[in-house]
């Protein structure tokens, strides 16, 4: 339980959004716990314990709150995931809820024993990660129940669990509620035409346009697009089992509701905690904006306006994806790179039938690379690819396929930048830029950037390389404000 309740209670009590996904508040006189802008009847002081986390408060025996919906709530900022094992740890529950992989793979994973994982994920958290990890696959079940029209079966499954009886047991034993119970319960529309749609939150301000200008301009023909205010893009996944999961994904927006609204084809339905995961990494919605500002608002000394409180990094949802386009785009136009990537994508990438007019393919895997017969650069050079363009794509597709370089939540991202770097034609740049976007690593900083280089006074690399010490441990985002600023 966290201490300092008088501040935690005055921050509960003004509904502030700032502190939305940072603690919990369990209430003893309706044995609920809900998050800290929750709209119900303020209770009072006496009644309320904090919690860090909604498994803590679901071990000291609180149900979710109907009214706010807990499992709607955002998660730790980037930069405790990148720093720290049991926040990895954490996200990584997060992500493979559904998954059925066990305490030991994932520790092994992150490169500790499962003793060890436990010990201070319990020391951190209060909890043991098998209840943390209960509580992602109950919390993803109830939002499920609440928000779609899927058959309870096909929640339980999804939501990780091995059968219908042990999901309604294990619902029943923390909710005291069935899961038809509470699906009578809630009043809101469900989808009823096999799409599935769900609602991530995030801390505001958030600027949906910036991200939507960014994604449009490096979007590829086939595989992304931005329409109607909404992202859309195809996904495959491979799972734990080797079966290949197709289907597409669309994002909105919700301002009023502080959500993101996520909806996936029925296909994706066996990968759904895959999906969100990449979802909220590719928006950045795990960022804490007050805390980045913070540190970035002596930006706005160089120039009024500078840095701008909400801004995010532009995350992927296909980590090999954007890396590829990163080498495509070296020393050429974003426009131009995003031709060649689509011609890529024509020629090899896998098709696949969305009903959504626009997006035909995925992108192809490492693996679909290195298996073309002859070099890569004879496949690529017809396209338009260069020669050493084409054999640096062919080692980073070779590294990631051999477990030499990960783009996962283990790998550590001034390590992976090193490796990237000794790959011939990646350079600085290219590998700063790939682990700000595919790793969600908060502190790169691309002093060599044209658009960085504009946004700043006239200096040289090592002046700027300098001046961005200040904006520590957050000069990836820094750096998107300087872009932003042109």
């Amino acid at each position: 339980m966290l201490k300092n309740s008088n501040a935690l209670y005055a921050a509960f009590k003004a509904k502030d959004a700032r502190f939305d996904g940072r603690f919990f508040v369990g209430i003893s006189s309706t044995g609920i716990y809900c998050r800290p802008v929750c709209r119900a009847r303020q209770p009072k002081a006496e009644n309320c314990t904090f919690f860090s986390t909604a498994a803590e408060a679901e071990q000291a025996g609180y149900r979710p709150c109907l009214l706010c919906r807990p499992e709607l709530a955002p998660g730790s900022s980037v930069t405790d995931a990148t720093a720290n094992l049991v926040h990895r740890a954490a996200r990584m529950l997060e992500e493979n809820c559904g998954s059925g992989q066990s305490l030991e793979e994932i520790a092994g994973r992150l490169g500790c024993t499962a003793r060890h994982l436990r010990r201070v994920f319990t020391a951190e958290y209060n909890v043991q990660p098998v209840q943390y990890l209960q509580t992602c696959r109950l919390l993803l079940a109830k939002s499920l129940l609440t928000d779609t029209g899927l058959s309870v079966l096909d929640v339980a499954l999804a939501a990780g669990f091995g059968s219908l009886r042990r999901f309604t047991d294990v619902f029943k034993r923390h909710y005291h509620l069935s899961p038809t119970a509470l699906r009578k319960r809630m009043s809101e529309e469900k989808g009823t035409d096999g799409d599935i749609t769900l609602a991530l939150g995030y801390r505001p301000p958030y600027p949906w346009e910036n991200m939507l200008k960014f994604l449009a301009g490096r979007a590829i023909a086939g595989v992304d697009m931005i329409k109607n205010n909404t992202y859309m893009r195809t996904a495959h996944f491979i799972t734990t089992g080797g079966k290949h999961s197709y289907g597409w994904v669309r994002v909105g927006h919700k301002a009023r509701k502080n959500v993101l609204t996520v909806t996936v084809s029925e296909s994706l339905l066996p990968v759904l905690p895959q999906v969100l995961a990449r979802v909220r990494r590719l928006f950045d919605l795990q960022c804490d904006p007050d805390a980045v500002y913070e540190i970035l608002q002596s930006m706005n000394t160089i120039r009024p306006g500078l840095c701008v409180l909400g801004t995010r990094i532009p995350g992927c949802f296909d980590a090999f994806e954007m890396a590829v386009r990163a080498v495509l785009g070296q020393q050429i136009t974003v426009k131009a790179a995003s031709t060649l990537a689509a011609r890529l994508v024509g020629a090899h990438g896998a098709p696949v039938h969305t009903e959504i007019e626009g997006l035909t393919h995925v992108f192809p895997t490492p693996e679909d690379l290195l298996a073309l017969e002859g070099p890569l650069e004879l496949h690529l050079g017809p396209l338009g690819v260069t020669a050493a363009r084409a054999k640096t794509i062919h080692e980073l597709a070779r590294s990631l396929a051999e477990g030499e370089i990960s783009f996962d939540l283990c790998a550590q991202p001034e390590e992976t930048i090193k490796k990237l770097m000794t790959i011939r034609g990646i350079g600085s740049w290219t590998a700063q830029y790939i682990a700000m976007r595919a790793l969600a690593w908060p502190d790169a900083f691309l002093e060599t950037d044209a658009g960085v280089k504009k946004a700043l006074p006239p200096c040289t690399s090592k002046e700027r390389m300098k001046l961005a010490e200040a904006w520590r441990p957050w000069r990836s985002y820094a750096t998107v404000n300087l872009w932003n600023s042109r």
